[in-house]
C-alpha cells in the first residue's frame, strides 16, 4: 500500500513538472500547420508571408551582429579610466536608451541618413576643388536613394541595442574581479592585453545568456521597421489584410510566426545559460 502510494506520489509530482507551457505551444503550432495545409485562407496568408519571414530574419541577424560590435566596444569604453572616452560613451548610451526605438529608426531613416549623405557629398566636393579627386567622385555621386531603407532600419536598431548591449558587456566585465586584472599587470601584461586575454574571455562568457536574451528581443522589435514599409512580417501582413480584409486570420498568423521563431530562441537561449551556468 505505502509502495502503491509512493508511486502516485511520483507519477503526481512528475505531471506537475512537465512543462506544460512548451506543450501547449506545441500544439498551437501543429494547429497552425493544420490550418494552413486545410484551409485555404490561412495556406494563402502563410504563402504571402513567407518571403517577409526571410526579410525579418535578415533584419535581425545583421542588426545583431553590428549591434554587439557596437556594445562590446562601448563597454570597454564604459569601464575606460580615460575620462573623455568614458564620457563619449556614457553620453551615447544615456541618449540612445532614453529615446524610444520607433523614433530612433525614423529619425535616422529619414534625418540621420540624409545628413551623412550631406557631409560625405561635402567632402567630396572639397576634395574636387582641391584638386585631389575628379568632379564625378564616388563621394559626390552618393544620393539617398542609394541606401535603401531595408539598411537604414538594420542600422537603426544595432545603434539602439548597441546602447543595451554596451551595458550588459559593462556589467559582465565589471562582474570580473579586479585582482584579475592585477595580478596579469603584475606578470607583465599591459591593460589591453590583460583584458584581451584575461578579463574578456570570462566576461563574455557571462554575457552570453542575456545577449541571447536581447536577441530575441531584437527579432521582436524588427518589427518597428514596417514604419518605413519595408517588407518584413508585419509589413506584408498589414498590405495582406489591406487587400483583403481579412484580418483575423492575417494577424494568427503574423503573431504565429513571431511566436514560433521567439520559443526556438528562447529553448536555444536556455540551453546556452545551462551550458555557460556561472557556479
Amino acid at each position: 500500500m505505502a509502495k502503491r502510494s509512493e508511486d502516485a506520489s511520483i507519477s503526481a509530482e512528475v505531471i506537475r513538472n512537465l512543462p506544460w507551457w512548451f506543450i501547449a505551444i506545441v500544439l498551437l503550432g501543429v494547429y497552425f500547420v493544420f490550418l494552413v495545409f486545410t484551409n485555404k485562407l490561412y495556406g494563402d496568408v502563410f504563402a504571402f508571408l513567407k518571403d517577409g519571414v526571410l526579410t525579418t530574419i535578415q533584419i535581425t541577424v545583421t542588426a545583431y551582429a553590428f549591434s554587439i560590435t557596437i556594445g562590446m566596444f562601448t563597454g570597454l569604453a564604459l569601464v575606460s579610466k580615460n575620462r573623455l572616452i568614458y564620457n563619449i560613451a556614457t553620453f551615447y548610451v544615456q541618449v540612445i536608451r532614453g529615446i524610444p526605438i520607433l523614433v530612433i529608426i525614423l529619425y535616422i531613416a529619414f534625418a540621420g541618413v540624409p545628413l551623412v549623405v550631406s557631409g560625405i557629398n561635402l567632402i567630396g566636393t572639397t576634395l574636387s576643388d582641391m584638386g585631389i579627386l575628379g568632379v564625378e567622385n564616388i563621394f559626390v555621386a552618393l544620393q539617398n536613394r542609394d541606401i535603401s531603407l531595408l539598411y537604414r532600419g538594420v542600422i537603426a536598431l544595432a545603434i539602439s541595442y548597441g546602447a543595451f548591449s554596451a551595458e550588459i558587456f559593462r556589467a559582465g566585465i565589471q562582474s570580473i574581479g579586479h585582482g584579475q586584472m592585477e595580478a596579469a599587470q603584475s606578470l607583465g601584461m599591459s591593460y589591453i592585453q590583460a583584458m584581451r586575454h584575461i578579463i574578456l574571455p570570462q566576461a563574455i562568457r557571462r554575457v552570453l545568456p542575456p545577449l541571447g536574451n536581447d536577441l530575441i528581443a531584437m527579432l521582436k522589435e524588427s518589427s518597428l521597421i514596417s514604419a518605413l514599409g519595408v517588407r518584413e512580417i508585419t509589413q506584408m501582413g498589414k498590405l495582406y489584410s489591406a487587400k483583403s480584409f481579412e484580418y483575423l486570420a492575417t494577424y494568427n498568423v503574423v503573431a504565429i510566426l513571431y511566436l514560433t521563431m521567439t520559443v526556438l530562441l528562447s529553448l536555444g537561449v536556455r540551453a546556452m545559460e545551462k551550458r555557460f551556468r556561472i557556479n
